[in-house]
């Protein structure tokens, strides 16, 4: 597949700066104190979300001051579009499930049908108890069921094609540093 590199560069210099970099640290840090307050007691198993999680969850454990596991799980919907499918298992859990407390993190609580995937397969493992953290949960009346929202929320952002800290545009600038926006038309 041949990419236009191009056309991927020119994205990122047309488009809106949502959130900085320092934006960013901020809601990290209020999450991290969230979670500490949440999760200091239950020895969680803390799962990155591939690819989109990487990066917060890379970060977010860092600012957690309890032992847990650390693991990853990879169901997609999106593989590299602009829009989502149906989900795609790429890699589940490697630990046990029973009894444990599972802290799911993620980028972006968009529709949310891959978190409400990944959700109810840790609950049906014998999760004892699911978390959700996500740096972003984007503003629209579209998510899987009325009232969806995570346990952890860093920001709330508009209703746009976003990238950048683990969002991608096309495969492309998850390692923006900062949230951006598409250009509205």
């Amino acid at each position: 597949m041949s990419v236009d590199l191009d056309h991927i560069r020119k994205i990122k210099a047309e488009a809106d700066c949502l959130f900085t970099a320092a934006e960013i640290q901020a809601a990290m840090d209020r999450m991290a104190a969230e979670i500490n307050a949440a999760l200091s007691e239950a020895n969680p198993i803390v799962y990155s979300v591939m690819n989109g999680g990487l990066v917060i969850a890379g970060q977010l454990v860092t600012r957690l001051d309890f032992p847990m596991e650390v693991g990853y799980l990879h169901a997609t919907r999106y593989r590299n579009k602009l829009s989502g499918g149906e989900l795609f298992w790429k890699a589940r859990a490697e630990h046990s499930l029973v009894g444990r407390t599972v802290l799911i993190v993620d980028d972006i609580l968009d529709e949310g049908h891959t978190l409400a995937a990944i959700t109810e397969y840790c609950r049906d493992a014998g999760a004892s108890q699911v978390l959700t953290a996500v740096l972003l949960d984007k503003q629209h009346d579209r998510k899987a069921y009325v009232g969806m929202r995570a346990d952890f929320t860093g920001l709330q952002v508009v209703d746009r094609y976003i990238f950048g800290f683990g969002l991608d545009y096309k495969g492309y600038w998850r390692n923006a540093n900062g949230i951006f926006a598409i250009p509205e038309a």
